[in-house]
């Protein structure tokens, strides 16, 4: 979901290969696109994006690429295609700008984030494929904050990496919920056996992890970031601390 600057919502529709648009309430206004390769037709249409100028940014991804369209859906640009190579893609997934205008796109199944100039030129990668500081499994989501920091839903790994701006890994998020989601504490007090085992446990801190987070948005007004925790059902908020550095070294 994507919202212009009048208000206009703006909505993938993976399984009908289309955009549908909305006002500001909610009315169904208008749909374009439809299923196919060539310009303004798409295969499973995920992120999306609305820059300054209103113009609009699809991650197309079983077509492996992305596509600028106008506010109307009029063709604009391209770039992207299958591959491992910079400026390829293998199923990318979200999408995020940043205040100079780059666009960040999660390049699911090549394990990393890739950044790129407004008219699709290639600018930098970020991540690689792996589970430790900095590495990426399936990244699903991205967003940028006004500081320039990135953060990343590393989907198969269950938590959000931070990079700076120049790339450099500054830390992980792993989840910090101290409660289930609502729809998880019915499924649990339903579940006499859930419970026992839920007793049984010393420690709860996984159930305070997020799981398989896919998509999430950094709030600049509140200077916070709100992460879709997917498999556990629920929201997690952090508020960024703006002194943070990394430690140097460890006692």
């Amino acid at each position: 979901v994507a919202v212009e600057s009048q208000g206009t919502v703006y909505v993938t529709d993976e399984w009908l290969n289309r955009i549908s648009v909305f006002d500001s309430e909610g009315k169904f206004l208008k749909c374009w696109g439809e299923t196919g390769a060539g310009e303004g037709q798409f295969d499973g249409p995920s992120g999306i994006l609305v820059d300054p100028q209103d113009n609009i940014y699809i991650v197309d991804t079983r077509n492996h690429r992305v596509q600028k369209l106008t506010e109307d859906g009029a063709h604009l640009a391209t770039w992207g295609e299958l591959g491992s190579a910079e400026g390829q893609l293998d199923s990318p997934w979200g999408i995020a700008s940043d205040s100079k205008g780059y666009i960040y796109v999660a390049d699911h199944m090549n394990h990393r984030v890739q950044k790129f100039a407004p008219k699709g030129a290639f600018v930098a990668s970020f991540g690689s494929p792996g589970t430790g500081r900095g590495e990426l499994g399936r990244p699903s989501g991205v967003a940028v904050d006004s500081d320039g920091d990135i953060y990343i839903c590393d989907w198969s790994n269950n938590r959000v990496q931070v990079f700076a701006a120049d790339g450099r890994f500054v830390t992980t998020l792993l989840g910090d919920a101290r409660e289930l989601s609502h729809w998880a504490k019915m499924t649990v007090e339903a579940n006499p056996d859930a419970v026992r085992r839920r007793r049984e446990v010393r420690d709860p801190w996984v159930e305070w992890r997020l799981s398989m987070p896919n998509d999430l948005v950094f709030d600049a007004v509140h200077d916070r970031l709100i992460v879709a925790d997917t498999q556990r059902q629920r929201i997690q908020i952090y508020n960024k601390l703006k002194d943070y550095t990394v430690p140097s070294r460890t006692i």
